[in-house]
């Protein structure tokens, strides 16, 4: 992926993970469930790492 490419995907990633992150507060606020959600903000955080990994070390 080039330097754009890996920002975009960033930016997509990082709606993602405010979008789960909402999600993540109802069920809390409704006492459901919230296992899934905070693993897949786990699962986020580590792509937006790898990712901001990789655009550090991108050519422009």
């Amino acid at each position: 992926m080039n330097k754009s490419q890996i920002e975009y995907k960033i930016r997509e990633l990082k709606m993602d993970y405010v979008r789960v992150q909402g999600d993540l507060e109802k069920l809390e606020s409704t006492g459901q469930d919230t296992l899934k959600s905070e693993e897949m903000l786990m699962r986020l955080e580590k792509k937006l790492a790898q990712l901001n990994h990789e655009l550090s070390n991108a050519a422009d």
